[in-house]
C-alpha cells in the first residue's frame, strides 16, 4: 500500500512539473494559478486511465505504435485537461506538439529518476540506523 502511495505522489509530482515546465518553457501554454491543481489532478488522473487502455489498443491494431504510447497519452491527457476552463490553455499545433514533448520528457524521466532517488535515500537511512 505504501509503494502504492509512492507511486501515485511521483506520477502526481512528475505531471506537477511537467505541466508547470511547458507552461514556463513554451509561450502558448498558459497554466492559471488557481487551476493549477485541477489542471495536474485532470492530468494525472486522465493519464493513469488512458496510458493503459491506448497501449492496449496499439497492441491489437498497430503493433509499430507500442513505441509512442507515452506521447499519444500524454497529448490525449493534455487535451482533456485543456477542456476544464480556468486552468491550461494550449493554442497552436506547434504548441501542442512541443507541450506534449516537454510534459512528456519531464514525467518520464522524473517517473525514472525520482523511485531512485528515493530508494538511495531509504537505503540510506536503513544504513544510518543500523549502524
Amino acid at each position: 500500500m505504501i509503494r502504492l502511495l509512492i507511486r501515485a505522489g511521483i506520477f502526481i509530482g512528475t505531471a506537477a512539473l511537467g505541466l508547470l515546465a511547458a507552461s514556463l518553457l513554451i509561450d502558448d501554454v498558459h497554466l492559471s494559478f488557481s487551476g493549477f491543481l485541477v489542471a495536474v489532478g485532470v492530468f494525472a488522473i486522465a493519464q493513469s486511465i488512458l496510458a493503459p487502455f491506448i497501449f492496449n489498443l496499439a497492441r491489437q491494431f498497430a503493433p509499430a505504435m507500442l513505441g509512442g504510447i507515452g506521447l499519444v497519452s500524454t497529448f490525449v491527457a493534455l487535451l482533456i485537461a485543456s477542456l476544464f476552463p480556468g486552468g491550461l490553455r494550449i493554442s497552436g499545433v506547434t504548441t501542442w506538439i512541443l507541450a506534449t514533448l516537454v510534459v512528456w520528457i519531464v514525467t518520464a524521466f522524473g517517473g525514472w529518476l525520482l523511485p531512485l532517488v528515493f530508494l538511495k535515500n531509504r537505503a540510506e537511512q536503513r544504513t544510518a540506523s543500523a549502524v
